[in-house]
């Protein structure tokens, strides 16, 4: 949810993505909330954005929200979780980043999985960055480059 507004953190959010270009197709969906929405309360925002989400999905493909309750994971764990998520088959994985109050009860539904990147709380922008950056640094580890070390 939302957009990054920072110019330095978009550029390295571009050169993570195409890093990671060399070994998946990735892209990247910004959801933005209507502007009207952002003075409703916080369970009618949940709710909007949770609809958004969901439309967006192929509801098939599993869901992976990055969540302050999900599993926390080391960088190695994390590449051995993706490689177990890519050998069940399925053509499209979703990561999903929530909204400054969460994620809505239909959307907590839908998911699969839960991760948690930290127990600290993150900007949005520094969220999208740091799940790319270990994105590629999980196909690193898994491909046995030297990126990680």
């Amino acid at each position: 949810m939302g957009k990054t507004n920072s110019r330095d953190i978009e550029n390295l959010l571009i050169d993570y993505e195409k890093r990671l270009q060399h070994y998946i197709k990735f892209e990247v969906s910004v959801i933005e909330l209507p502007s009207k929405m952002r003075r409703k309360s916080e369970d009618e925002q949940k709710q909007a954005e949770g609809e958004l989400i969901l439309s967006k999905l192929n509801l098939q493909a599993p869901l992976i929200l990055l969540d302050e309750r999900g599993k926390g994971m080391k960088s190695e764990d994390f590449a051995r979780f993706l490689q177990i998520e890519m050998n069940r088959g399925p053509k499209e994985i979703y990561f999903c980043i929530g909204g400054a109050f969460g994620f809505s009860d239909a959307v907590y539904q839908k998911a699969y999985k839960k991760v948690s990147l930290s127990n600290m709380t993150f900007t949005h922008q520094m969220v999208r960055l740091f799940f790319t950056e270990q994105l590629y640094r999980a196909f690193t580890i898994l491909k046995g480059e030297k990126y990680h070390h």
